[in-house]
């Protein structure tokens, strides 16, 4: 089964760009059909275009960039591989164990002459695609195929490539009877003490203990347009208020985008999107992913394993301590 583009869809606050788009294809149209120079009204509606992205963009509030985190036109983890990869990925699979878990996805690939191991959840683009990989929703062997592959790294002397874009760990029955809160808990334990480079990129959602499970790293950053908390904006208004209602007053209360996620050092840089989000131009964001990986890489390498793992535990340890 393989994952397949959606064209262009447009959020409820989109709907003033999707109306200006319409009316420059209509403009352009009637140009053609009718040879009428149309070129002046053309560049109004380009330039109206432009203002009306940036108003809308430059003034997003954190429920908005939830929705954007979700647009079903992002791309998703495999995107990012196969894009800066190229035909080099090698995808492996299983956990050796229970089954192959669809919604976690792991392998090798290089980025130029560099070999890297790769991991992270995958959603799916349609409702096939969605259900085949459980909504990017990963199972305690999703876990364990990630760390098999993390084990597989170290031993190799291999940097480790981690994105990450799930609403959250699976949540079913049969996940915690096979020890879903032990895989997620053993993971980050293990994170912590992996002796190669580790760079982690949130790329759509970071949720709870689905995200942390690959979450811990030497260097951590998020796209412009993700989130990362605790829990969901929904979840959250549903334990305070009872309802989903109150979603927009979660976001907010809970502080979960980029910039906020900067200023309290649980991130370390804020990976900029083109104007509208990555799926705008796909390019360009594969593109800044790429070169801040490779950069990033070049200042971890030379560091010894000793020094990554005093690193990377000391940043973890300082995170939440207040120094009032």
């Amino acid at each position: 089964m393989f994952d397949t583009l959606k064209p262009m869809e447009y959020l409820d606050f989109e709907l003033p760009i999707k109306e200006i788009i319409d009316q420059l294809t209509k403009c352009k149209l009637i140009g053609d059909e009718n040879e009428i120079d149309v070129t002046d009204t053309c560049e109004q509606l380009e330039q109206k275009l432009i203002s009306t992205k940036e108003e809308i963009y430059g003034n997003l509030s954190p429920w908005q960039r939830v929705q954007l985190s979700r647009h079903p036109s992002r791309p998703y983890t495999l995107d990012y591989i196969n894009a800066i990869c190229g035909d080099t990925f090698l995808e492996l699979h299983g956990d050796r164990n229970v089954r192959d878990d669809k919604a976690m996805i792991g392998g090798l690939g290089k980025i130029k002459d560099q070999s890297f191991m790769f991991i992270g959840t995958q959603k799916g683009y349609n409702t096939a695609t969605r259900k085949y990989r459980n909504f990017g929703m990963a199972n305690p062997e999703g876990y364990r195929k990630a760390l098999r592959l993390m084990k597989s790294a170290e031993k190799f002397g291999l940097p480790i490539v981690s994105f990450v874009d799930t609403p959250g760990a699976y949540p079913g029955l049969e996940a915690e009877e096979r020890g879903q809160g032990e895989a997620i808990a053993r993971n980050i334990f293990e994170m912590l003490s992996v002796k190669v480079p580790v760079i982690v990129v949130i790329i759509g959602e970071g949720a709870s203990g689905g995200a942390l499970g690959i979450g811990v790293g030497d260097r951590i950053f998020m796209m412009e347009n993700t989130w990362y908390s605790v829990i969901s904006p929904e979840s959250c208004s549903s334990i305070l208020w009872r309802s989903w209602e109150y979603k927009e007053q979660a976001a907010d209360a809970l502080k979960l985008t980029a910039n906020d996620m900067k200023k309290a050092k649980l991130i370390d840089r804020i990976i900029k999107e083109p104007l509208g989000g990555a799926h705008y131009d796909r390019e360009e964001a594969f593109a800044s992913v790429q070169a801040e990986i490779l950069k990033t890489f070049k200042v971890l390498d030379k560091l010894s394993p000793e020094e990554l793992i005093d690193q990377r535990r000391q940043k973890f340890d300082e995170m939440g301590v207040f120094n009032g």
